[in-house]
């Protein structure tokens, strides 16, 4: 007798878990982020930044807008070229990489204005500083430490 009211109640316990959690899941209003719409690219993509960061930051006019996209497909496109080529050897692709990175912050500045710009050259990783050191306000290294040490000459 006693065995039999165990399985009565574990068959009640499980048959009210599994209702439970089916409701559940019809419950969930979750969905899955949807993708960026075509020619733009996902928030962590390298590159740079976005055409919308951009306008956000830097309060761009609709004139500078459509210019700063033009320069940023063609940013787009000249990294994705040379990501989809693999007989570049690591150097080579780093080389290309600062050059068109190079090639883009030009072209901006002919875009923007010197107050844009500056804060265009603090938005990006090369206006940022050397990526050994601390991030921008960051606490400095305790007492005492030596200073990192100098990336190799080539």
């Amino acid at each position: 007798m006693k065995s039999t009211k165990t399985m009565f109640f574990t068959a009640l316990a499980a048959g009210g878990l599994l209702a439970l959690s089916m409701a559940v899941r019809a419950a969930d209003t979750n969905t899955p982020p949807s993708a960026p719409p075509v020619g733009q690219r996902p928030p962590g993509m390298r590159g740079g930044p976005t055409l919308d960061q951009l306008t956000q930051q830097l309060s761009l006019t609709d004139d500078q807008k459509a210019k700063v996209k033009i320069v940023l497909d063609a940013r787009d496109q000249k990294l994705k070229d040379l990501r989809a080529d693999t007989t570049l050897s690591p150097e080579d692709r780093r080389a290309q990489m600062q050059a068109i990175r190079q090639d883009v912050t030009a072209q901006l500045k002919a875009i923007l204005t010197p107050e844009q710009f500056a804060k265009y050259q603090k938005m990006t990783p090369m206006g940022r500083g050397p990526r050994n050191g601390p991030p921008p306000g960051g606490n400095p290294p305790p007492a005492g430490t030596p200073p990192p040490a100098a990336p190799p000459q080539q």
